[in-house]
């Protein structure tokens, strides 16, 4: 009874948040360019699909996916854990003690990355408008790879009690760079790509991770060191995007170079 009075919860919720975005589309269609809705069943049936999958899809993570998250992270964090696997004689544990702790900051964060819904829409569209130029798995590959290196950095950073800004100004001032070299059609995708990480599933296990992290380091902040993270997930996608494209810009180029010279050796 409990877990059915969480769901119709989280449906009256999820219709509450639906409800302002289908009054939006609606009213424009209807007293702003004044015509009917095209296959209003289709849409209507759409809505209710919508509002059923989101349901069940906050359901599903607040039961399982973020407890289990959140209990992941507090174990790797826990000193006795990483004393156990590294054996440290020191009172003091050092940075490199905490590999457990990156890898799983890289794998949570690729993984989550994979399953987030808005990256997928995007990546659809994106698959549409290059004409196939650009794929749904390589975008999601690429977004998903640079989420992992941001996060494991960012779990790095918290460790060390470096500062985060010396992190992000670098990483923009190579997005900058990134920016004057990719490919000009990469560029928009790539700045979106960084944006659409920072959604329904990542978000909760990210902060999760960072601010168990703080709690368990002595000298740490939970409020100064935990957070930051969502930063690390939405920065590093905008550089492995555009890395992704001007490799295949690269490749391409590299093609082309030894077709040619194979063509001239052929003539000759």
């Amino acid at each position: 009874m409990e877990f059915l009075h969480h769901l119709m919860a989280t449906g009256r919720s999820t219709i509450t948040d639906v409800l302002p975005i289908a009054g939006i589309i609606f009213g424009f269609q209807l007293l702003v360019l004044r015509e009917k809705v095209p296959h209003l069943k289709q849409v209507l049936v759409g809505f209710v699909y919508v509002l059923i999958g989101l349901t069940l899809f906050l359901v599903g993570l607040e039961e399982a996916l973020f407890p289990l998250g959140k209990l992941m992270a507090q174990q790797l964090t826990d000193p006795a854990f990483i004393r156990s696997t590294v054996h440290a004689t020191s009172a003091v544990l050092q940075w490199d003690d905490y590999k457990w702790i990156y890898l799983f900051a890289a794998a949570i964060g690729f993984s989550t990355t994979i399953a987030e819904p808005s990256l997928i829409a995007v990546a659809l569209k994106a698959q549409q408008v290059s004409g196939g130029a650009i794929t749904v798995w390589g975008l999601r590959i690429a977004v998903a790879i640079g989420v992992a290196i941001g996060i494991a950095l960012g779990t790095f950073r918290i460790v060390t009690g470096t500062p985060l800004h010396f992190y992000i100004i670098t990483g923009y001032i190579i997005v900058m760079l990134q920016t004057t070299f990719a490919p000009r059609m990469i560029i928009a995708l790539a700045y979106d790509s960084g944006g659409v990480t920072t959604s329904t599933v990542t978000v909760p296990l990210v902060a999760a991770l960072g601010l168990g992290l703080a709690s368990t380091i002595p000298g740490r902040s939970p409020l100064l060191d935990g957070f930051g993270l969502i930063a690390f997930a939405s920065l590093f996608p905008i550089i492995s995007v555009m890395g992704y494209a001007q490799i295949g810009e690269w490749r391409a180029r590299r093609s082309m170079a030894q077709q040619q010279h194979r063509d001239q050796q052929n003539s000759d």
